[in-house]
C-alpha cells in the first residue's frame, strides 16, 4: 500500500487540503504502507520555499511524518519522456488556438445550445500549417485525446462513479513553454512511486476519469490504483469554506493556540458517521474506515473544533504546554486554569490574574462587603483550604450564601465573572494582590 498527500507551495497549508493529509496519513498507518510527501511544485512562478518549508513545518506539526518525500520539478525529464511516448502514439497533440479563439469557441457553441466542449480543431492541422504558425512566432501547447467512451470505478467513499469522456474537453497536459501539467504530471508519479490509493477531494471526479484515460493510454493498469474522494467541506452556515480557507490556514490556527490532536482528531471525522474525540493520531488510524464517510458534504464548524480543542487542553499535563506558557507559569498554575481554557493563549489572561497588576473594577454597592472580606482576609501562608476558610468567615460575619457572597470577591480578584475556581487561584494570587484588588475594588 502506498498513498501521497500532494499539496502546491503556493499558499499555507488550510483545513481542507490538511483534512485530505489526515485521511491519507490515518490510512497508510492503518494498512501498514507508505505515506509520500509530494510537492507539486511546476507551478514555478508561485511555488516559494518558504511555502514548501512553511507545509514541511505543519506537517511535522500535526504529527504527520512521511517515509518519502520529492518535488515534481527534480522529474522534468522525466516527464518529458513520458510526453514523447504519447506524442508518438498520437495521444498528445500539438494546438495553437489563443485564450481569445478558444473563448469566442465556446461562446459560439452555448449560443447553439452545445456544451462548450473543446471541437478538436488542431487535430486536422496538416504538418505544413503547423510549420506555419511555428514559422511565424507561435509555440504549440499540447493536448490529450481522450477516449470516445464512459470511464467508470468504485469509489471507496462515494460508491460507483463514472465519467463521460465525449462530454470533457482534452485536456492541455503540456504549456507552450513546455512546463507540463497537473493532470499529467501526478498521473506519471503515481504510476512510478507504486501509489495504490488516491485519497483525495470530491472536486477531482472528473478529473480522475481523464487520468483514468491516460493510465490506459500509458498502457497501464488503472485498476491497479484504488480511488476515495472526500466530498467537499462547507462552513457553518452551509456556503462554500473555500472562501473562508485564508483564516482556516494551519498556521493562523496554531498562532491562535488550537492544539494539533484537536485538529487531527476533528478532520479525521468530519463527515462520518464517527463523533470526534481527542485521540493520538495511533488511534485514529486503528479505527479510520472509508466506509464511515457519508457521500454528501460535511460542515466544518469552528465552534466545535474549539469544544474539542478545550478537550484535548483539559487533559493536558503540565509538560507538554510549559514551553509555551507564560514565563514563570507553574504546574499549579496550569492545574488551576486548564479546565477553563478553549485556546491556549488565554492562559496568558489568566496569567496577568495571578501574577500580574490586574486592576479590577469598582463594584458600586459592594464597599462595606469588601472592606469586611479584607478585615476578614486569612494571614499567610495560603494552601487550598484558604478559599473555603475566608468564605466562611465571610459568611458567618454577613449572612450571605452563593451569588451575593461569591460574585463580588470573584470580580474584586480577577476582574471577570466567571472562570477558574478560586480555591485554586487565590493562593496563587496571594495575600498582597488580594488585597490591593479588594481595596480597589470598594471604593
Amino acid at each position: 500500500m502506498a498513498v501521497r498527500f500532494a499539496p502546491s507551495p503556493t499558499g499555507l497549508l488550510h483545513v481542507g487540503n490538511a483534512r485530505q493529509a489526515v485521511a491519507n496519513w490515518l490510512f497508510a498507518r492503518k494498512t501498514g504502507g507508505r505515506f509520500i510527501l509530494r510537492l507539486d511544485d511546476t507551478d514555478t512562478a508561485r511555488s516559494t520555499e518558504e511555502n514548501e518549508e512553511a507545509i514541511r513545518q505543519d506537517m511535522r506539526w500535526l504529527g504527520l511524518h512521511w517515509d518519502d518525500s520529492f518535488r515534481q520539478t527534480t522529474r522534468l525529464a522525466r516527464y518529458a519522456e513520458v510526453a514523447e511516448q504519447l506524442k508518438q502514439a498520437g495521444r498528445l497533440y500539438p494546438c495553437f488556438e489563443s485564450e481569445e479563439e478558444l473563448q469566442a469557441k465556446r461562446d459560439q457553441r452555448i449560443k447553439r445550445g452545445q456544451a462548450p466542449v473543446y471541437d478538436r480543431a488542431m487535430l486536422k492541422l496538416t504538418p505544413e500549417q503547423r510549420a506555419a504558425a511555428e514559422a511565424g512566432g507561435k509555440r504549440p501547447y499540447w493536448r490529450f485525446l481522450l477516449s470516445n467512451e464512459e470511464v467508470s470505478w468504485n469509489d471507496l467513499v462515494l460508491g460507483r462513479r463514472r465519467v463521460k469522456l465525449p462530454a470533457v474537453s482534452d485536456p492541455v497536459l503540456i504549456r507552450a513553454d513546455g512546463t507540463p501539467l497537473y493532470t499529467f504530471t501526478s498521473v506519471v508519479d503515481d504510476l512510478d512511486t507504486g501509489i495504490s490509493h488516491v485519497i483525495r477531494g470530491e472536486d477531482h471526479v472528473t478529473n480522475t476519469g481523464v487520468q483514468i484515460d491516460l493510465i490506459k493510454a500509458l498502457g497501464r493498469n488503472p485498476g491497479a490504483i484504488a480511488f476515495a474522494h472526500l466530498p467537499l467541506l462547507l462552513d457553518s452556515d452551509g456556503g462554500k469554506l473555500s472562501k473562508r480557507f485564508d483564516g482556516l490556514s494551519l498556521r493562523s490556527l496554531r498562532q491562535d493556540g488550537v492544539e494539533p490532536m484537536a485538529i487531527t482528531s476533528y478532520l479525521a471525522r468530519l463527515g462520518t458517521s464517527a463523533d470526534p474525540e481527542p485521540l493520538p493520531l495511533e488511534a485514529l488510524a486503528a479505527d479510520f474506515d472509508f466506509s464511515r464517510f457519508s457521500g454528501s458534504a460535511a460542515r466544518f464548524d469552528i465552534r466545535q473544533l474549539l469544544a474539542l480543542n478545550s478537550r484535548v487542553l483539559h487533559g493536558l499535563p503540565f509538560r507538554d504546554v510549559a514551553d509555551r506558557l507564560p514565563p514563570g507559569a507553574t504546574e499549579a498554575f496550569w492545574n488551576a486554569v486548564r479546565g477553563n481554557l478553549d485556546l491556549l493563549s488565554e492562559a496568558r489572561g489568566y496569567w496577568d490574574v495571578v501574577a500580574g497588576t490586574i486592576v479590577p473594577p469598582v463594584i458600586e454597592g459592594e464597599g462595606d462587603y469588601l472592606h469586611t472580606a479584607l478585615d476578614l482576609l486569612p494571614p499567610e501562608p495560603w494552601d487550598d483550604a484558604v478559599w473555603s476558610r475566608w468564605t466562611e468567615a465571610l459568611k458567618a460575619a454577613t449572612g450571605r450564601k452563593g451569588k451575593p457572597l461569591f460574585l463580588p470577591l470573584r470580580l474584586a480578584l480577577t476582574g471577570e465573572d466567571h472562570g477558574p475556581d478560586l480555591k485554586s487561584l487565590l493562593p496563587l494570587i496571594g495575600r498582597t494582590r488580594a488585597a490591593l484588588r479588594l481595596q480597589t475594588a470598594a471604593h
